[in-house]
């Protein structure tokens, strides 16, 4: 008896095993799934053929690379984790808005903390290795 009264439990509240609380459409598909594949492959060997074949100077292949890891994590987050304003209310939105203010924190403070030790380390020391015993 115990058995039927927990499933009817369940059936009372409408829970399925399908739905697992997401919405309808939140998972994708074999194409969308393929179609975000293909871009990051080619958003990968993009920046490798750069710097494996030196075309560019390596300021603009640095930023070429960089602009090129933006968008791949744009295409992982649409394509592989379905983030976009309309899943969860737009919690995934702001979750994807802070994330990004918080890298962009993170990676602007690095880029400063390495540019300023690399001018201020030791100012009076010869950077030549050449004459290290």
């Amino acid at each position: 008896m115990s058995t039927h009264a927990h499933s009817d439990h369940h059936a009372d509240h409408g829970h399925g095993h399908d739905d697992h609380g997401h919405p309808a459409g939140a998972h994708g598909t074999f194409g969308s799934y393929m179609i975000g594949f293909v871009l990051s492959v080619i958003l990968t060997v993009i920046p490798f053929w750069l710097v494996m074949n030196g075309t560019l100077d390596n300021t603009t292949t640095t930023a070429v690379i960089l602009v090129l890891s933006v968008v791949q994590i744009i295409v992982h987050m649409v394509y592989f984790l379905h983030m976009n304003g309309r899943v969860e209310g737009g919690w995934s939105m702001l979750a994807m808005i802070f994330t990004i203010i918080v890298v962009f924190i993170m990676f602007s403070g690095s880029l400063w903390v390495m540019y300023h030790l690399n001018y201020n380390m030791m100012p009076g020391m010869s950077h030549d290795m050449s004459k290290m015993p």
